[in-house]
């Protein structure tokens, strides 16, 4: 995979896949996850997205301070992603280990109707 004109954030992003990241790459892969190929850690622009998939044009996003503050690297990097089509949906770190059925449940509905959906505030709506 090309690194070039990746940020240097999207590049440290890379190297250190969080627990609760692993947790739900194993779920969304496992057959398919709701008939749909995601994929782990998808350039996107000057972007990495923690999964992605192209049809339906859905970008799940797992925030944990995991490298510090990312407000503002969050809402530029959503803001990219949006403008390129993607449906943008983020949960907590501790969505995912602590309400992992809650979390594929959300997937599951903005998956077959993303344009609908909601993205559920963070840490909220499970």
């Amino acid at each position: 995979m090309r690194d070039a004109g990746l940020t240097e954030r999207a590049k440290a992003a890379r190297k250190a896949p969080t627990p609760a990241e692993q947790t739900l790459w194993f779920a969304l892969r496992a057959e398919r996850f709701a008939g749909v190929k995601f994929h782990r850690q998808k350039v996107i622009g000057p972007y990495i997205a923690d999964f992605a998939s192209n049809v339906p044009k859905v970008v799940v996003e797992l925030d944990g301070n995991l490298h510090g503050e990312t407000a503002v690297y969050d809402a530029e990097r959503t803001a990219y992603l949006t403008h390129a089509g993607y449906r943008v949906v983020r949960f907590t770190n501790a969505d995912v280990i602590h309400n992992l059925n809650g979390v594929l449940r959300i997937l599951e509905d903005v998956v077959h109707d993303p344009l609908s959906q909601p993205s559920p505030p963070r840490g909220r709506g499970l």
